[in-house]
Parts: structure tokens; sequence; C-alpha cells
């Protein structure tokens, strides 16, 4: 692969990577809540998320996908009823914005991580956009799978980005959300939109 050609994989990553969907709903909410240091986890588990599925798309797991309606349905459940719980679990979080993170007690690195990476690899939209932008730049039969690794890795920096500027963004509204009010708007709004998001993904399964 040339560097030219790896350079318009970048420039066409940059839309799907910036586009609104689950991850991103749940760093927004993770920082708005916890402040960046540990929304930072959140963002690493959506960027393990987007390596494995680019590795997943690379060894094969698209054609799988394309091949088997059956796994391709189970998995659309799955991330449907994932979305729906985090959804319900974010509409019914009472919990107040404390603006000094030293009073907040925020959940453990590994449980965010892991709720974010679930949240990643369960989502059928991420696998199709990988699907559609990583196997059009794999030429070479020799070098496939180097490519697709390279591919996958360069499109979940992307992501990780994406989650960033997120991230610092929702950090200066803080203030602002310090409101009890507001931040419990704010919450069911994120949570009803999961839910939309996984209704979303319930529905197309039929």
């Amino acid at each position: 692969m040339t560097l030219d050609t790896w350079l318009l994989f970048v420039a066409l990553s940059i839309l799907p990577a910036f586009s609104p969907g689950p991850g991103l709903l749940f760093t927004l909410s993770n920082s708005l809540r916890y402040g960046s240091r540990i929304t930072f986890w959140s963002a690493l588990g959506n960027t393990l998320g987007m390596v494995i599925i680019g590795a997943g798309v690379t060894f094969g797991l698209g054609a799988l996908m394309a091949a088997s309606s059956v796994a391709f349905l189970a998995l659309k459940i799955i991330g449907g009823l994932y979305l729906v719980w985090l959804g319900i679990k974010t509409w019914r979080d009472r919990s107040e914005l404390e603006a000094d993170l030293s009073l907040a007690l925020p959940p453990k690195r590994r449980s965010i991580f892991l709720t974010a990476l679930g949240v990643a690899i369960t989502n059928p939209k991420a696998i199709a956009v990988q699907l559609a932008i990583i196997p059009p730049f794999l030429h070479e039969p020799s070098t496939l799978y180097r490519d697709g690794l390279i591919l996958a890795v360069t499109y979940a920096l992307a992501c990780l980005v994406s989650h960033i500027s997120v991230m610092l963004l929702s950090g200066r509204l803080r203030g602002f959300f310090a409101n009890a009010l507001r931040m419990k708007y704010l919450r069911r709004g994120i949570g009803l939109t999961f839910i939309s998001f996984g209704a979303a993904l319930a529905a197309s399964s039929r």
C-alpha cells in the first residue's frame, strides 16, 4: 500500500469517525459526569473495539456476516438490547454532576473501558462502516493482512481523535451542566437516544 493510498483512506475515515453514534454518546455522557481523566478510558475501549472490528473484517468476519443472515440478525439483536439496557441505566441514574471531581464517585476505569468496548463491538453500524471502507483499499493478496490491519488501526485512531475532541469540548460545558435539573434532562436525553439506537437495530432485523 502506497502512502497516497493510505492518505486517501485517512481522508475517507474522517467523516464516519466523527459521525454521532452510540460510542460518541457514551463518551459525551461520561465526560460530563466524570471528567476527562476517567472518560479517556471510554475512548480507549471504543478504540480497541474498532481495531477488533477492523481485524475481523480483514480476516473474514465481514464475509461471514454477509453469508450468514442468522449471524448478522443475532448481532443486531444483541447490539440493540445492549444499547437499550445502557439507555435505561443512563435514564435511571439519579446522581448529580459534581463540580469538584475529587467529590465524585466515578466507576472503575476497567468498568468504563469494558462498557465502551461492548458498545463498539456490538454496533453493526461500526462493522458496516469498516466493511465498506477497508476492502476497497486491499489490492495485493501478498500484503492483504498487513495492509488490512494498518487500515483498521488507522480508522481506530481516527475514532480516538473524535472521542478526545468530544471529551475536551464537553469538559468546557461541565459548569453549565452542574445544575441538577439540566443534568437530569441531559441524562434522559442521552438515555432516550441510546434506547432509540437500540430500537432501530431491533426494527432493522425484521
